[in-house]
């Protein structure tokens, strides 16, 4: 068995060790999510980093080396591979990223799987979103795969053997890439990059993007809009969206689009780390400061620029769907037009290389 991909309609379109590792990491992380918050001159106690309650054996890293060591030899020939493994079509597989796509072939609720390694992908999954978010990733699958409840179009893969110093599992699935990797990607948030969407009402969505779980973030985003002046304005709106997979790192001499953050009032960057608390929301505190951290070691959010794309546009209300925040090796891309696609990519060295596709 192989991994599946398809092209998504819009292309048509146009343990214990494990444990100690995680303990380790969130207390050095601790005072680095100070800095972050700091760094753009406004600190938010909303996304200070807060002490994690969770014990050791409880963390999701260690469900992925009970999963690991659930796999029959058979089953682990389908869907383990070595750390830096490459598809002869799709290169480095660990670090893939999609917008709809089979890693591997057996969907995770399937009778390739036992009930018990079932549970075992489910309480991963539980462990690296926040609580609060998991009805509504669930609601985003069930609209995005023809109501098909969790595990039921989406499959896994697993890198590396949990338990060395480096390993990683891998979930994706239409409108999902997602990863739990307990920092072995050093410099790299979330393990590697990220894929997340939704398209709530059909494919078309409508103006407003009713039920869309993803569109509150655009909301948090165009609030910073609304308090620029018309120079600031004329500066961060955009003639043309990029392509979206286009997610690459430009370094901290690279061009970038829309208006520095640098040059915005206090009032004003208080609103884009408002932004910064909603994109990081859905996300285990852990990997938050992941984020906080790399951001900090390239300068914070004031190396970064804000940008709304004009040439999509639903209803013409200029509530800009298409919209990106970028630093030297920070891209959190929302693309609204015609449904919401979410492109993320952060490091903390712009020379990481990601392999992505559309």
């Amino acid at each position: 068995m192989g991994s599946r991909e398809w092209i998504c309609p819009d292309c048509d379109r146009g343990a214990s060790e494990i444990g100690r590792r995680e303990f380790l990491r969130v207390a050095s992380l601790s005072a680095a999510g100070v800095a972050a918050a700091s760094a753009v001159g406004v600190v938010d106690s909303r996304l200070l980093p807060a002490a994690d309650p969770t014990p050791a054996a409880n963390l999701p890293e260690s469900s992925v080396k009970e999963l690991y060591d659930a796999l029959t030899p058979a089953q682990r020939k389908v869907v383990c591979f070595d750390w830096n493994h490459v598809d002869p079509k799709r290169g480095l597989l660990r670090s893939r990223v999609s917008n709809n796509w089979q890693i591997t072939e057996p969907s995770i609720n399937s009778e390739f799987y036992t009930q018990q390694q079932q549970r075992l992908v489910r309480t991963i999954f539980e462990g690296i979103i926040n609580p609060e978010w998991h009805g509504k990733i669930d609601k985003q699958l069930k609209d995005d795969t023809g109501g098909k409840p969790f595990g039921g179009d989406q499959s896994l893969a697993i890198f590396g053997k949990p338990g060395d110093a480096k390993f990683e599992f891998v979930m994706t699935g239409r409108h999902m890439t997602m990863r739990c990797d307990g920092n072995s990607t050093e410099h790299v948030a979330f393990g590697g990059p990220l894929f997340y969407g939704h398209a709530a009402s059909g494919f078309d969505e409508k103006p407003g993007h009713p039920g869309n779980v993803f569109w509150e973030q655009a909301l948090a985003a165009n609030k910073v809009y609304e308090m620029l002046d018309g120079k600031q304005r004329a500066i961060a709106e955009v003639a043309k969206s990029p392509q979206e997979s286009g997610i690459a790192f430009r370094g901290a001499t690279g061009k970038f689009d829309g208006l520095p953050i640098s040059e915005l009032s206090g009032d004003q960057k208080g609103l884009v780390q408002e932004v910064l608390r909603k994109l990081l929301e859905p996300y285990r505190q852990s990997d938050r400061e992941e984020v906080e951290q790399c951001l900090t070691e390239q300068g914070g959010l004031d190396k970064c620029h804000l940008a709304f794309y004009t040439d999509q546009d639903l209803g013409s209300d200029r509530i800009w769907d298409n919209w990106r925040l970028e630093g030297p090796a920070f891209v959190w891309y929302f693309r609204g037009v015609p449904h919401v696609h979410v492109w993320v990519n952060i490091a903390s060295n712009p020379a990481v290389k990601t392999n992505a596709a559309g």
